[in-house]
């Protein structure tokens, strides 16, 4: 992790702690303003216009379908099962602001995971975990437990986990 002291003030508007642990990974000094919104209740039909509306969001997508937070422990264990021997996206967003300029500048992520069948005893005991509850599809491939059941990642598990490093440094280089 090198230094990057620098010039401007990075503000991280999200609550997530996978997106912090990126971002200070990244080696930049940041400050935290999450935004308080319903995520449920903004629509969009495509999901990468839907993460661009949420802004700071990651969405999973499985068949088709966008998947956000499970609502409870049964849905969770639905959308993990699916998972099983078949294969989810996620697809997220960047969205870097320069306040002095003002300019603005977005972009979304994709990237598709294939599993092994993943044994329904590794799926309770995620589940138990509770960690699954809070993430976008049920989805933390970066989990112990779920690890040896990723087939193959076709993308960057950082974007999975909610931040690409590639693109947010691309953004901030523009917005500077």
């Amino acid at each position: 992790m090198e230094d990057k002291t620098c010039p401007f003030k990075i503000i991280l508007g999200s609550s997530s702690i996978a997106r912090r642990n990126i971002l200070a990974e990244m080696g930049y000094e940041f400050s935290l303003m999450s935004a308080d919104i319903d995520e449920k209740g903004i629509r969009k039909e495509k999901p990468e216009e839907l993460v661009m509306a949420l802004a700071e969001a990651k969405v999973v997508v499985y068949e088709g379908v966008v998947r956000e937070k499970p609502a409870n422990e049964k849905e969770a264990r639905e959308f993990i099962k699916g998972y099983s021997g078949g294969h989810a996206a996620t697809v997220g967003s960047v969205i870097v602001t320069n306040l002095k300029t003002g300019f603005r500048k977005g972009e979304w992520d994709r990237v598709e995971i294939y599993f092994h069948k993943i044994p329904d005893e590794i799926i309770e005991k995620l589940i138990e975990e509770g960690a699954v509850l809070h993430v976008a599809g049920g989805l933390i491939i970066e989990h112990p437990l779920i690890m040896p059941y990723v087939k193959e990642v076709v993308g960057t598990t950082d974007s999975v986990m909610g931040l690409p490093k590639a693109l947010t440094e691309k953004l901030i280089k523009e917005a500077l």
